[in-house]
Parts: structure tokens; C-alpha cells; sequence
């Protein structure tokens, strides 16, 4: 195949899905795939038979989760407009408010549907102000008890999402200790409760018989269906993208240039000043690879080599699932990847290629 294409490993994805089924049977909790991490409806076929549903932040997102990977579809935005709202509603099973003017604003419309607010419990894993939850002056969700009960018979139902690839067990404990204490009075009186995604739980080594224990523990004590919103759990190590090396030069380091770029292709990389993955990253040819774009800064990062790299050769890159193909986009017109399956038998087939059609037609 012509690179570069994300190829989504359908044995990869089966390990997550295994501990997901695993957790969901141990703990009594339901499963949810977070569309703003992963929406490749190719595959949807597969998750649904491990996972309850889906959860989004969009109207596309819940109309997506309705339309091709069915369960329960929890419908969530930071802010709903009055033009979306009734499609919103049409395509989804609860929905969530990020706030209480929010609730106020569609409590006529939204009547008769299952309904959350989003709760700030004013904790987080995340150590990147970009991501953290729980910033200081954060717009996601409420954060005081008082006010909050206030509205309560209004709703069934909490989303907290604070975890940000949080791999510590012991610290999801805390946090979720600290919202048993600011909230649990209120929590008692609901029907449901969602933890959010940004557990690692599908990690190497993760405790999970300790996760299970404590979520089953917590839904016990307060009367509650909890929920888990996995999103990068749900498909870690699931996906590589496939590249290939058009140019090598020296610079003061060896560089080689690939088909792709991190701006376009996988642009978290970017935005955290994360270094991407190639394995096996052993050997005496240390060489930094970059992307094609204008960007200077376009560079998957310095990888160690067995021999030396030359053109033509192809390159594997981990972790291309989570927050890629939701966020590729055409930045200096660079070749969008196609999407691929590799199956269990191994077949690879492709599902979705993108051209110069798709580039024109996304302007004006």
C-alpha cells in the first residue's frame, strides 16, 4: 500500500477490549467509547461487542454513536446551541449539561429524556494546564454543592471527568475519595454516575482487580449504575502510521524526511511536545525523523536505528489511534493518510483513502 495510511491492528484492539469485558463483568460498571479519542466507525463492529455504547461532545459525535455503533448514546457539550439541541436529543439516550444555565435554558425541550450535569470536583490528574479539567476559572462543569442540589430533581445523574491518562490506581482512589466527600450526600439521590474516560487501565500492570473492587464498592454504597467513558484505553497500542523516507540529510544530527507530518497527522504530539514511538529504538544510528510540512518544528522525534536510514524505507509509527484520525487535517495540503484494517488472520484491506477532492471540497 502507498503510505501513509493509519493501520488500525484488529488483534491490538481485541487486548483492550479483553480487559474491558473483564472490568465491566468484575465491577458492575458499563463502558462507554469516547468519540473525541477514537471514532473509526470501520471498526464498530468489533467494540460494540465489548463496550455498552458511546459518550460525545458533539452534535456529530452522538449522531455517529446512534448511527454506527448503537447501545446507549450519552450526548454531552460544553455548550448546546438552540439549533442543535432537538437533533441532539433525537439521537441520543441521556444528555448531559455542562451547566446549570445550561439545564434552566433546555429544561422544556429535555423533558422526558434521562439528564446529567457535569460535575468539577475541582481535582485532576492532568500535570498540562491545556488538559486539566480543573484549572483555575474552568468552564467544564459545576463545582458547588449547594448550588447544585438545588437543581437536582432536574437530573439523575453526574458526569466527572477529571482522570488525564492517569496510570496510578492510588491516585484515581484520591481523587475519587475527594468526590465521595464534597458530593456524596448528593450522589445518594441520583441513579447514575459517570467517572469519565483517562483511566489507563488497559496499561501493562495496571491493578485492575483493584480498580473493579473499588468501582463495584462505590456503585454498592451510593445506589448508582456507574459509567467508565474509556477513550484512549479503549484503543492504545491498537494503531501505527504507516510512513515512508523521502529525503535524508545532515545537519549537525542525521535527518530523515517522511510522507507524513505531526501538524497534520498527529497533531496531540504537537501540542503536548510529546516525542512519538518506533520500536524497536535500539541500535547505533541515531536519526531524527521529521515531517514534510513548512513547520520547523514538524518532527516525530530521534529514534535509534540498526542501519542507517536511508530513502524508501518504511517506517512504523505507535500509538496512531488515540486523538489522530479525529484530529488529521490538511495543513499545507500534505496527502491525508488512508485508514486501514489489519485483520486477525491478517489480511490488510483498506477502508477509506483521501485525495485531492476531499482537500478542494473541505474549502470553498
Amino acid at each position: 500500500m502507498q503510505t501513509p495510511y493509519y493501520l488500525i491492528d484488529r488483534s491490538r484492539l481485541q487486548r483492550n477490549l479483553d480487559k474491558i469485558a473483564w472490568l465491566r463483568e468484575a465491577s458492575g460498571a458499563k463502558a462507554l467509547l469516547a468519540l473525541k479519542c477514537f471514532a473509526t466507525w470501520s471498526v464498530f463492529d468489533q467494540m460494540s461487542r465489548y463496550m455498552d455504547g458511546t459518550t460525545s461532545s458533539s452534535l456529530f459525535e452522538v449522531k455517529l454513536g446512534h448511527e454506527k455503533f448503537g447501545g446507549e448514546t450519552h450526548a454531552y457539550s460544553v455548550a448546546y446551541g438552540e439549533d442543535e439541541i432537538d437533533e441532539v436529543l433525537e439521537n441520543c439516550d441521556k444528555i448531559i449539561f455542562n451547566s446549570i444555565g445550561q439545564l434552566s435554558r433546555f429544561r422544556a425541550q429535555s423533558e422526558g429524556k434521562i439528564r446529567g450535569l457535569r460535575v468539577n470536583p475541582q481535582v485532576s490528574t492532568s500535570d498540562f494546564d491545556l488538559a486539566d479539567p480543573a484549572r483555575p476559572f474552568s468552564r467544564l462543569g459545576e463545582h458547588d454543592p449547594a448550588v447544585i442540589e438545588a437543581v437536582l430533581d432536574q437530573v439523575s445523574g453526574f458526569m466527572f471527568h477529571n482522570n488525564c491518562e492517569n496510570e496510578d490506581f492510588d491516585r484515581f482512589d484520591a481523587m475519587l475519595t475527594v468526590i465521595e466527600e464534597r458530593f456524596g450526600p448528593l450522589i445518594e439521590r441520583l441513579d447514575w454516575v459517570s467517572l469519565g474516560g483517562g483511566i489507563h487501565f488497559t496499561g501493562e500492570n495496571y491493578p485492575l482487580a483493584k480498580l473493579a473492587a473499588r468501582l463495584k464498592a462505590f456503585a454498592e454504597k451510593y445506589g448508582v449504575q456507574v459509567y467508565l467513558e474509556p477513550g484512549e484505553a479503549a484503543i492504545t497500542g491498537a494503531a501505527t502510521l504507516e510512513v515512508t523516507v523521502l529525503d535524508t540529510l545532515n545537519n549537525g544530527k542525521d535527518l530523515a524526511i517522511v510522507d507524513s507530518s505531526i501538524e497534520a497527522h498527529m497533531l496531540d504530539l504537537l501540542i503536548y511536545r510529546e516525542s512519538a514511538k518506533i520500536l524497536p529504538d535500539t541500535g547505533p544510528h541515531k536519526v531524527m525523523v521529521c515531517g514534510k510540512s513548512c513547520l520547523a518544528g514538524d518532527i516525530f522525534g530521534e529514534f535509534s536505528f540498526e542501519e542507517p536510514v536511508k530513502v524508501g524505507d518504511r517506517l512504523s509509527i505507535e500509538n496512531a489511534a488515540g486523538y489522530t484520525m479525529v484530529k488529521k487535517n490538511w495543513f499545507n495540503g500534505v496527502k491525508m493518510p488512508a485508514i486501514a484494517i489489519r485483520e486477525e488472520n491478517g489480511e490488510i484491506r483498506t477502508v477509506r483513502e483521501f485525495g485531492y477532492e476531499d482537500f478542494r471540497s473541505a474549502l470553498s
